[in-house]
């Protein structure tokens, strides 16, 4: 069990594309993303209790007794490297060219992800639930949605106890010790 304390390493964390690129907005994109997410909690081993993907960036919210930037590097390796092999697949030749930069040698040519880590400790229960609502309302905030639960591609759903069958990305809520009553 996990148990959100300032000595438990629970971390939100901000993916944003570069350039601020849409490069999230199909469903097929999203669902690639939460696919890649969920490989890279099985590979990295640590625990996710929230998350949102929206047309340009990515919150997660996580436990690991990695550091953050490694939890972060394995989400963003992983995904960038589904994304970009779906695009070259699909012949999205536009939207590599926006991904592309100067060589970097072994093959490496493009960048989904600005390269400015953004990770938060959250060291109490007080804010991680204000991190939760946080990425949660997101959708919200921009729009896309009346309602957080309405949005397909979070994890609000499953924090209001009424997930769909087909959930893109499950979550470890029930890996929480919660020190005061839900």
């Amino acid at each position: 069990m996990f148990r959100i304390s300032k000595d438990s390493p629970a971390y939100y964390l901000t993916s944003v594309a570069h350039n601020r690129l849409p490069v999230f907005r199909t469903d097929a994109l999203k669902q690639i993303t939460c696919a890649a997410i969920d490989e890279a909690r099985k590979s990295a081993g640590f625990l996710l209790f929230a998350y949102v993907v929206m047309i340009d960036h990515l919150h997660t919210i996580v436990g690991s007794e990695l550091k953050p930037s490694k939890v972060q590097q394995f989400i963003n390796g992983i995904t960038s490297h589904r994304i970009i092999q779906y695009l070259k697949a699909q012949g999205h030749q536009r939207s590599l060219e926006k991904l592309r930069h100067a060589d970097r040698g072994r093959n490496y040519r493009y960048s989904l992800w600005d390269h400015h880590p953004n990770a938060k400790h959250l060291p109490n229960e007080q804010m991680f639930l204000q991190k939760v609502n946080y990425v949660h309302q997101n959708p919200v905030r921009a729009g896309l949605v009346d309602k957080a639960e309405d949005y397909r591609w979070s994890s609000a759903r499953i924090w209001m106890r009424c997930p769909v069958d087909d959930e893109p990305l499950l979550v470890d809520l029930d890996q929480i010790q919660w020190r005061s009553k839900r």
